[in-house]
């Protein structure tokens, strides 16, 4: 039986990844939650209040083992990308009064520190263009605070991590990053909407303010995360799971690594561009980078998934005008096989009728329209699963062919 929900201390840990502007009334970054709403996940886990076990293979910030964790469940969460990893631990685990009091008393004393204009600074992290991101007085500011952070605290411990997601949300906060439409770009100095006289250690207390409020509030049940490839995660999690609520990458070229750049080089997370690209070529659905050549090289093994609608779709895209049609119809191919891949992988995984729900959104290249939530049901009849449909959440955007869809199966 589900428990009651303290829903602002939820809500709030979710929003760990969240800045809200109330001058222009939009959400800024983190840019990590994930593309169906806390919402939708907390309406799943609360319809199957049988469900013991939860499983989430494709982490991003772990809302879905966050709820499940505060719905009484133990929720279970992988993720490929390191950053992810500790991002969610932090938002999972529990912490004790003595936690949160040592923690505010550390971020005191970084206060203390950072207004010091003399005081060390850490080493500006390597973005490349990085004046774009921050202004010279931002970058020293963030520079003072990230070394007296790591000053003031241990390696791993409860203070660093909660300082660090606070961390997080005023590096961006005080960016000149725009995130007013679906892709990320640059403010011009005129749009820059802090004023000149901002108290940068003021706005970074705040922050902490906010997360130790999310933290206060622990879970009833467990959660954990896992570092794990969610094509080859046999090893990493030990099964059955009764309900799978996720999210993947959605077929639409978009890196998830370019836009968490930011938080990992000022977390220590990349340290070039190389790392940047070898790590979006691990990732599902991942071309950024040097991920982008190598799909050059890439080809279909011999068991390959074999779908007339994926053939019908890539031949499409394949044979457009534009010279770069080939090199994404491999991308698109390469996607589905991993996908059909990770398939294959969490069947054993999942208990006697588990039920299984992935939000993922259709896609269009050169006018091709790519049906990710047919091909997702291919897969799964394929592979045994019963009773599967493609529920239509919402509309992605102003194209009135992309949509958001939940594809919903069971298991024996």
């Amino acid at each position: 039986m589900n428990i009651a929900v303290p829903e602002a201390a939820l809500r709030q840990r979710a929003d760990y990844t969240h800045k809200f502007n109330t001058k222009t009334g939009r959400h800024g970054w983190l840019r990590l939650t994930p593309a169906y709403s806390l919402k939708i996940v907390e309406e799943l886990i609360v319809n199957h209040s049988g469900a013991k076990r939860i499983f989430d293979p494709f982490c991003g910030t772990g809302t879905t083992a966050l709820s499940a964790a505060y719905h009484g469940h133990e929720g279970v969460t992988t993720d490929i990308n390191p950053f992810l990893v500790w991002f969610a631990s932090a938002k999972l685990a529990k912490y004790s009064a003595s936690d949160l009091k040592t923690t505010s008393e550390a971020a005191q004393a970084v206060a203390a520190q950072v207004r010091d204009q003399s005081a060390q600074l850490a080493p500006a992290p390597p973005i490349f263009n990085i004046e774009r991101w921050w202004s010279e007085e931002a970058l020293l500011f963030l520079r003072r605070l990230i070394h007296a952070i790591d000053q003031a605290t241990n390696a791993g411990s409860p203070q660093r991590n909660l300082l660090r997601i606070a961390f997080c949300r005023t590096l961006i906060e005080q960016s000149n990053a725009a995130f007013n439409h679906q892709s990320m770009s640059f403010k011009e100095a005129s749009q820059y909407e802090l004023p000149l006289d901002i108290d940068r250690a003021a706005a970074f207390a705040e922050d902490v303010r906010f997360v130790l409020d999310g933290a206060a509030a622990n879970p009833k049940g467990v959660a954990s995360v896992h570092l794990a490839d969610s094509r080859s995660e046999q090893e990493a999690v030990t099964g059955p799971f009764d309900l799978v609520v996720t999210s993947p990458p959605y077929v639409n070229r978009m890196s998830y690594i370019r836009e968490l750049r930011p938080y990992m080089y000022w977390l220590g997370f990349l340290h070039d561009a190389r790392d940047a690209g070898e790590l979006d070529w691990t990732a599902i659905g991942g071309t950024w980078g040097i991920a982008t050549s190598r799909l050059n090289e890439w080809s279909p093994p011999s068991d390959s998934f074999k779908s007339n609608l994926l053939s019908s779709a890539l031949g499409s895209i394949s044979s457009t005008d534009n010279k770069n049609g080939p090199l994404l119809s491999r991308y698109v191919a390469k996607y589905f096989e991993d996908m059909w891949t990770h398939f294959r992988g969490i069947v054993p995984k999942l208990a006697d009728g588990a039920e299984i729900h992935y939000i993922v959104g259709n896609s269009t290249f050169y006018g091709t329209l790519v049906p990710a939530e047919e091909l997702y049901a291919e897969m799964l009849r394929e592979l045994g699963f019963r009773s599967v449909v493609c529920n239509p959440i919402r509309k992605r955007n102003s194209k009135k062919e992309l949509v958001e869809y939940d594809v919903v199966a069971k298991w024996r």
